[in-house]
């Protein structure tokens, strides 16, 4: 195999090894929620109420809700609970060595986690949406929980209650290794107690919830690709405009 092909096939294999970088589990598709206001909204409701208890958002102000729609008053009624001041940034009460003694790691900063978690394998959004569906009982995790794409997660599972509880199903088959050897592969979840939310309920929810966190790290990013159409089609019309100026001085002394 000469070089040229040798190359191609490596790269080839790069989205094969990122995925099974992540543990070999394909991301789901997280819905866009980019231009649903509605949904950002609750998904900011969903993050203040379920994440902002360990987790912090140091790079987000309250007061920056309010380019989702909200006004001032609608964030202090429902989304301010301890006192802050809508211009304060979003921060936990939990001290760090709390959370080091409670899980074993500090719960990491979470404003721009949706960016930071993106690879070959889908976005970061794709790899949240899929991190927060996928939690199932483990009795062998000091939290009680585990997750099918973060392995021994030290992560709880927050939205249990909205979720329910569900287990992983396995089934047996041949191990590609080793011939004559069988292996456990995942078979899907079974549920077994229902949550206050049904599954396409739930899914959707997390879907707003991921979609804000998508928003929340690049609050500008709407406002970035409008400026970005402008600026081209001036760069365009630039172009045109040099080109035929260019035209009209040489044209005598072609």
């Amino acid at each position: 195999m000469n070089f040229p092909k040798k190359l191609l096939a490596m790269l080839a294999l790069v989205p094969a090894l990122a995925l099974a970088n992540e543990g070999g589990v394909a991301l789901d598709k997280a819905p866009d929620r980019s231009n649903n206001m509605a949904a950002l909204q609750n998904g900011a409701k969903l993050f203040v109420n379920y994440c902002l208890n360990c987790h912090n958002a140091s790079s987000m102000r309250y007061n920056r809700l309010k380019d989702l729609g909200l006004t001032e008053d609608q964030i202090k009624a429902n989304l301010l609970f301890t006192g802050e001041k809508v211009g304060e940034m979003m921060t936990t009460t939990m001290q760090p060595k709390d959370a080091k003694a409670w899980f074993g790691v500090v719960p990491p900063d979470l404003s721009v986690i949706a960016r930071a978690k993106a690879s070959n394998a889908g976005s970061g959004a794709d790899y949240l949406y899929t991190y927060l569906r996928t939690f199932y009982k483990d009795d062998t995790r000091p939290t009680g929980w585990n997750n099918l794409v973060l392995n021994n997660a030290a992560m709880p599972h927050v939205l249990w209650e909205l979720q329910g509880e569900q287990k992983v199903k396995m089934k047996e088959v041949p191990d590609p290794h080793e011939a004559g050897k069988m292996t456990h592969q995942f078979d899907g979840f079974e549920q077994v107690t229902p949550g206050k939310l049904s599954k396409i309920e739930f899914d959707n929810a997390v879907g707003d919830l991921v979609g804000y966190m998508e928003w929340m790290a690049e609050p500008a990013a709407a406002t970035r690709k409008k400026l970005g159409v402008v600026v081209v089609m001036f760069m365009a019309l630039f172009a045109f405009l040099a080109w035929r100026l260019n035209a009209s001085f040489w044209k005598e002394v072609k």
